[in-house]
Parts: C-alpha cells; sequence; structure tokens
C-alpha cells in the first residue's frame, strides 16, 4: 500500500475514532450506580404515594441515559450538604446562589414564582405590613432559597428573630394553622394542598415583585467532571426540547401552566 494511502486510511481511522469520542464524551458516563436524592415537597415528591415531578424526571433520566440510579428521600438541607461534599451525585428542582455555584452545577429546566401565604387575620395586605409588625413570624424550610424579595424578607427577619424553620413542608402548614407562624412562602409546587378547604379559609397570597426562578437537576462538582455535567445537562435539554419535561408537569399542572413553567 502507498504511503498516501496509509496516510489517508490513518485519517479516516482517527476521524471515525475521533467521533466516536467524541460521541461518547456528550452522553452520559456510569461506571458505577449515580446517587440521586429526592425531598417531600408538594408535588415534587410524596413518600405516602411514592410519587411527583421529582419522581418521573429521575426515571426519565434514567431511562434515557441507560444508568442506574440509587434513588434516597433526604430532608433538603441534607441533600445540599451531601451534594457539597461529593458524597451524593443528584438531586432536582434546586435554585442556585452564589455560594452554592461553588459546589453545584445546575441544568435548567422549570422557572416558577414565589408567594407569601399569609394568615387574614395577621392584618397584611401588602409585604411591607408584615415586615414592619415585629410580633408576625415567618415559617421556612431549612436550607431552602427563594426569590430575591423572598430572599430579603427571610433574611431581614431571620436577623430579628421572627423566623421558625421546618425540615420539610407538612409542618409549616400546621404552625400556619396553629398561629405560631403567620406566614410561609409556597411555590406552584404547593398548590393542592394550599386549595385545601382549612388553610384556604384561613389565608390569602401576597405576591412578591420578583420574576421566576429557575430550577433544574443539582449535581455536585466534586463527584461530576464538568464534561459529564456538561453531559447531563445537555440530556435534560433533550427532554425540553422534545417536549417530554414539558409533558411531565402536564400530568400535575393545567397545560398552560405546565408550557408556562418548562418554556423560559
Amino acid at each position: 500500500m502507498s504511503l498516501y494511502w496509509l496516510r489517508a486510511w490513518g485519517c479516516v481511522w482517527a476521524l471515525a475514532f475521533g467521533g466516536g469520542v467524541a460521541i461518547a464524551a456528550d452522553r452520559p458516563d456510569c461506571p458505577r450506580p449515580m446517587s440521586l436524592a429526592l425531598h417531600e415537597h408538594g408535588l415534587l415528591y410524596s413518600g405516602v404515594t411514592g410519587e411527583g415531578i421529582d419522581k418521573d424526571i429521575a426515571d426519565e433520566l434514567a431511562r434515557r441515559s441507560g444508568c442506574k440510579f440509587v434513588v434516597s428521600v433526604l430532608p433538603r438541607a441534607r441533600i445540599w450538604q451531601l451534594i457539597e461534599g461529593g458524597a451524593l451525585d443528584f438531586s432536582l428542582s434546586g435554585i442556585t446562589n452564589p455560594a452554592r455555584e461553588q459546589f453545584a452545577a445546575f441544568a435548567w429546566y422549570v422557572s416558577n414564582k414565589y408567594y407569601l401565604l399569609v394568615r387574614q387575620d395577621a392584618g397584611v395586605a401588602e409585604l411591607a405590613d408584615f415586615e414592619r409588625n415585629p410580633k408576625l413570624r415567618l415559617g421556612v424550610i431549612r436550607s431552602f432559597r427563594y426569590s430575591t424579595t423572598a430572599n430579603r424578607l427571610v433574611d431581614a427577619l431571620d436577623a430579628q428573630g421572627r423566623v421558625s424553620h421546618a425540615s420539610s413542608l407538612e409542618p409549616l402548614y400546621q404552625v400556619l394553622l396553629d398561629n405560631r407562624v403567620q406566614a410561609m412562602i409556597i411555590e406552584p409546587f404547593d398548590y393542592p394542598t394550599v386549595q385545601q378547604g382549612t388553610i384556604r379559609a384561613q389565608t390569602r397570597i401576597v405576591e412578591f415583585d420578583d420574576p421566576p426562578v429557575p430550577h433544574g437537576l443539582i449535581m455536585s462538582k466534586k463527584s461530576l467532571s464538568p464534561a459529564q455535567q456538561q453531559a447531563w445537562r445537555a440530556l435534560v435539554d433533550e427532554m425540553r426540547a422534545d417536549g417530554s419535561m414539558q409533558r411531565i408537569f402536564e400530568k400535575y399542572f393545567s397545560a398552560d401552566l405546565a408550557r408556562t413553567m418548562t418554556q423560559f
């Protein structure tokens, strides 16, 4: 074989082999079972039913990637600790802030607004009414962050000793009904419970003047390389592009709201 053909064949082989590597690098690589934690929160996941938006998304990620997920259910505060230390690969429906950017990467798939759910008898017509009344307390989930104005409210009240923390959502509803806190922060995933008779009759909603906040797949920078973070991000983008993500949300919300939340 002539030197010309050897060189030509070598180029073809390099392109074919290199192309294969590039294609492989675009997909998640799972040399081991991947750890993923859910947290119980309204429509995101219910330990009673074993169902929810996050569970559906995790199932679809496993199906598309071919990876095995070891799934656990943990408090949100513990999830962030494990993500930071690299002992947990993934969680879902997370939002970012400068501190989290140091140890976590994200793949966005939904965006939604936050609201203040306040007791009717608290005498609150607008956000400022709540903030300036020292007798009013706010209930929040430990380690949760929200939109800009909501975070500012939480931080200001926390500095005044006016914030009560819970490990999950359900206890907050109870302390709200018991008047031990007079408000809590909610999002669309909480709608079914908020619309129930007892809570609905005793509360009203005050809006934060904030844009929707992106939520997404949380990835540990300590356990996943930048290339693998991008591969998982591409998989999430694929789910958004082909309508799979919107269809998951349509199981839990109206078609219009599901479209608004997932197309941003």
